[in-house]
């Protein structure tokens, strides 16, 4: 009987990102597995762009907004409801909270968690049955690899990496709306947004970059998630005629443009994570976090983290980095194998676009 196993990693969207690659870890050591996620709403897309067989969306943070409005405990109910319609072979909290043990505990099947010397929220172990111990030390995306290959008794091969399946959901021309005459102008995505000030890049840096990307030819696309986000984009664009605000958009719709990119710089930030996960040249800077548990220079060559908390780079560092990195990935980049749409039980797999590893000769930089 294939093994069904429930995961649980809520947020935030980076490190949804980073435990998605247990997904190809799983379908690699049992092919047959059923594998669903508990997700926050605003992230489902991503596990299930990664290959979960079903995403039950968990409302958290909508819900303690307006904790007593009758209709959020409504959607609680069915929230609970949906978990225990299924019961799971192992569930694998890979969130290191006392809130994600409770969503384990409410659900049926094995649950497994980090022991109290791993975990962040030693008050969660006793909601599990069983605990493993994986070093705090190691990079994120390793520590949800080591945990979950402990649950399902394998050993996880080679570097993480991803298998991006089933359609995309922005609309094929949409991109162009995005672009300046004429739409295949090369363009490249400067993520500068964060949930924290201390992580944001200095803005006259930005506008060095972004005047370099128009002496290289380059468009410069700005994307937002909120007001403030809005404003810096704007303000980032004004006088600069290769740069241009995104519309909001969905996540998918994200992915589409991250994937396309010519290359990416970024903040310490979920959708930076995400761009090197799609295989896309991206280099991530850091200015008040480490990279060396959170950085994306895991990822491959195609991949570079600059910086350190309190020393930022400078812009021609970054410029120099972006350079080596499109000639690497160039150079290196191809599709590692990964199973077929029918041995994955998923839809059409995104081979041409959304590769999952790096390992050969040839590049696909996702233009």
């Amino acid at each position: 009987m294939p093994a069904s196993i429930l995961i649980i990693r809520t947020s935030s969207l980076g490190d949804v990102v980073y435990a998605s690659a247990v997904l190809h870890d799983i379908r690699r050591a049992l092919p047959d597995a059923q594998i669903d996620w508990v997700a926050e709403e605003a992230f489902a897309a991503v596990p299930q762009l990664a290959g979960a067989r079903r995403v039950i969306p968990f409302a958290l943070r909508r819900w303690r907004r307006r904790w007593y409005d009758p209709q959020n405990w409504r959607e609680l109910t069915a929230f609970r409801r949906t978990l225990r319609e299924t019961r799971y072979d192992i569930v694998i909290d890979l969130n290191e909270q006392v809130k994600s043990a409770l969503i384990a505990q409410a659900a049926f099947g094995e649950r497994h968690g980090f022991n109290r010397a791993s975990i962040r929220e030693p008050l969660a172990c006793p909601l599990y049955q069983v605990t493993h111990a994986v070093p705090r030390t190691l990079h994120f995306v390793e520590r949800c690899r080591r945990l979950t290959a402990a649950a399902l008794n394998y050993v996880p091969e080679g570097p993480p990496r991803w298998q991006w399946t089933g359609e995309e959901q922005a609309p094929s021309n949409a991109l162009p709306d995005f672009l300046l005459t004429p739409p295949e102008t090369p363009y490249v995505m400067l993520l500068h947004a964060t949930s924290r000030d201390d992580k944001l890049w200095p803005e006259d840096r930005w506008h060095h970059l972004i005047h370099a990307c128009h002496e290289r030819g380059l468009q410069a696309l700005l994307p937002w998630g909120n007001a403030e986000e809005r404003a810096r984009s704007e303000r980032l664009a004004a006088g600069h005629d290769n740069a241009r605000v995104s519309p909001k958009a969905s996540l998918p719709a994200l992915g589409a443009l991250l994937k396309k990119a010519r290359w990416v710089v970024g903040v310490d930030t979920g959708l930076t994570h995400w761009s090197a996960a799609l295989g896309t040249p991206t280099v991530a800077i850091f200015t008040a976090t480490s990279p060396r548990q959170l950085g994306v220079g895991i990822q491959g060559a195609h991949a570079v983290d600059l910086g350190e908390a309190g020393a930022p780079p400078e812009v021609d560092a970054v410029l120099a980095t972006v350079s080596t990195v499109s000639a690497q990935a160039s150079a290196h980049f191809t599709l590692s194998p990964c199973p077929s749409p029918a041995e994955s039980g998923r839809g059409e797999a995104f081979p041409s676009s959304l590769p999952c590893g790096r390992e050969g000769s040839k590049a696909r930089t996702g233009r």
